[in-house]
C-alpha cells in the first residue's frame, strides 16, 4: 500500500504558512507501516489541483489530500475531487444538519456558506469523525484505462480501486480525521499489517561523505537484503545525522533490526557518534559532567552565549553550568578573563580565556570561543576563523578550526565543535 500527501493553498506556495502537516502526515504512516514516496503542494486553483489528483492517483495507492474544505470560494479541493472522480457535487442533508447545529451549540448565527461543506462527491462517504464544521471524505475511486472513474463500496478495497482521503487543514482536526479514520481504513484496504521503524544516530566529526564511505559495506549489505535504509542529514550545530529506518511485520522484529543495524555502525563510527533519537550534544556533555561532579565555566567570544543559550535549553542544567562571561570587547578579556594582551584570534588567547572562565566563575571546567564570525577578517585572521580552549585539571588545550561558511553558521559549528571537545576530552580522561 503507497500513500502519498497533497497539500492544498496557496499560501503554502508563498510560504506565508509552513505545511507542518504533510510532516506530520508522513510520520504517522510510517508508524503504521504505510509507504509514502511523494508529498505535493498546490495552490487553490481546479485545474492544477485536479492535474496533482490524477498525478498522485496514477503512482500510488492512495491519496490524503489536505485543506481546501472551508466555506470560501477558494475551498475547492471537493470540486477538484469531483472532477477526478467523474461525477457530481451533492448536499448530504445529514451533514447540513450536523453543521448548522455546531452553530447553534456555539450560539452563533451560521453564514449561509457554510453548507457548502456539506457537498459531497456522488460515491464518496463522510468520516464519522468530525472535530469542526468541514467533513472528511473518503472517496473510493477506480482506475480503467488511464483513467479515473466512480467506484463504490465499503473499507475493502475491489481490485482496480484506490482511495483520496479529504481531510481539513486546520491541524488539530486533521490529525484526530487522520488518526481515527484514515490511518485504520488504509491498514484495512492493505489487508496485511507492517511497521516502519526509524532510529537516528547523532554525530559530530565526519563530513557526510565520510561517512557514507565508513558505511558503504553496511549500506551494500542492506541493499542486498533490503532489511533497512541509512541515510544522512546535515542538521548544523544538531550534528550529522544517521537514520537508520527498517520494515517489518512487527515493532519487535523492526527493533531487532535496527538494533544489529546501530551496533555495526557505532563499531564503524566510533566515538564520533556522541548520541542517539532525541539526544542532543548539550544534553549529552551536561550527562557527562554531572557523572563526574564536574562545573563548567564558559567564555564565548566568537559565539556570543550561544554555547551557555543551548546548554540552559537542558532542564537541570543549572547543577552543572556555573555561568558564562561573553567577551566581545577586548578590554573584558584582558580586564575580566585576565587574558594577556594579544591578537584575539589566537592559541595564547583561547587558553588564557578558558582559564580565566574557572578562575572567574568558580567551575572545575572552562571552555572558551575566540575567532573571526566574518563577512571580514579580524585581527588578520580568515573569516571563519575560530579557537576553542579548554581548561581541564589544572591543564588547558587549545583547537584550531576554520568554516568557510556565512556567520550564522560559523558560530553554529563552532558551538558544536566546542561541545564535542569537551565530550571527548572527559571521555578520554577516563581512559
Amino acid at each position: 500500500m503507497r500513500c502519498e500527501v497533497v497539500a492544498v493553498g496557496t499560501e503554502l506556495l508563498l510560504g506565508q504558512i509552513v505545511d507542518t502537516n504533510s510532516s506530520w502526515i508522513g510520520e504517522q504512516l510510517a508508524l503504521a507501516g504505510i509507504d509514502s514516496h511523494f508529498q505535493t503542494k498546490v495552490g487553490d486553483n481546479l485545474g492544477r489541483m485536479t492535474a496533482a489528483l490524477e498525478q498522485a492517483l496514477d503512482r500510488s495507492d492512495a491519496v490524503i489530500v489536505c485543506g481546501g474544505l472551508g466555506p470560501t470560494p477558494d475551498d475547492i479541493t471537493r470540486d477538484a475531487i469531483a472532477a477526478v472522480m467523474g461525477v457530481e457535487l451533492h448536499r448530504d442533508d445529514a451533514v447540513a444538519e450536523r453543521i448548522r447545529s455546531m452553530f447553534y451549540r456555539r450560539d452563533r448565527q451560521m453564514p449561509a456558506n457554510n453548507l457548502q461543506q456539506a457537498d459531497v462527491p456522488a460515491g464518496a462517504r463522510v468520516m464519522d469523525v468530525q472535530p469542526g464544521t468541514a467533513p472528511g471524505l473518503i472517496c473510493p475511486v477506480r482506475r480503467a484505462s488511464g483513467s479515473v472513474s466512480p467506484a463504490g463500496g465499503d473499507a475493502t478495497a475491489a481490485a482496480g480501486e484506490k482511495v483520496i482521503y479529504a481531510v481539513p487543514g486546520v491541524p488539530w482536526e486533521m490529525q484526530k480525521m487522520v488518526s481515527e479514520c484514515v490511518l485504520p481504513d488504509l491498514q484495512a484496504r492493505a489487508g496485511e499489517r507492517s511497521v516502519i521503524r526509524s532510529r537516528t544516530l547523532r554525530t559530530w566529526g565526519y563530513s557526510e561523505s565520510g561517512l557514507a564511505e565508513l558505511l558503504e559495506p553496511e549500506m551494500s549489505r542492506l541493499d542486498a537484503t533490503g532489511e533497512a535504509t541509512i541515510a544522512f542529514l546535515a542538521s548544523g550545530m544538531e550534528g550529522l545525522k544517521v537514520r537508520i529506518t527498517a520494515k517489518a511485520a512487527d515493532d519487535e522484529t523492526a527493533q531487532g533490526v535496527l538494533s544489529g543495524v546501530e551496533s555495526r555502525a557505532r563499531e564503524v563510527i566510533g566515538e564520533a557518534v556522541f548520541g542517539a533519537d532525541d539526544d542532543t550534544m548539550e544534553s549529552v556533555v551536561l550527562a557527562l559532567m554531572r557523572s563526574r561532579g564536574l562545573t563548567l565555566g564558559l567564555a564565548e567570544s566568537v559565539t556570543g552565549g550561544l554555547i551557555a543559550a543551548r546548554l540552559t535549553e537542558v532542564p537541570g542544567a543549572s547543577d552543572v553550568l556555573k555561568g558564562a562571561v561573553v567577551p566581545y570587547d577586548r578590554l573584558l578579556k584582558t580586564g575580566v578573563l585576565g587574558a594577556p594582551d594579544v591578537n584575539a584570534v589566537s592559541e595564547e588567547m583561547a587558553l588564557a580565556m578558558a582559564a580565566g572562565a574557572c578562575r572567574v566563575l568558580g567551575a572545575d571546567v572552562g571552555l572558551a570561543t575566540t575567532g573571526a564570525a566574518g563577512p571580514e577578517s579580524h585581527e588578520a585572521a580568515e573569516p571563519g576563523t575560530v579557537w576553542i580552549g579548554l581548561h581541564l585539571d589544572d591543564g588547558g588545550e587549545a583547537v584550531r578550526v576554520r568554516f568557510n561558511m556565512a556567520r550564522t553558521m560559523v558560530r553554529q559549528l563552532s558551538t558544536i565543535t566546542a561541545l564535542n571537545l569537551l565530550r571527548t576530552r572527559l571521555l578520554s580522561r577516563d581512559g
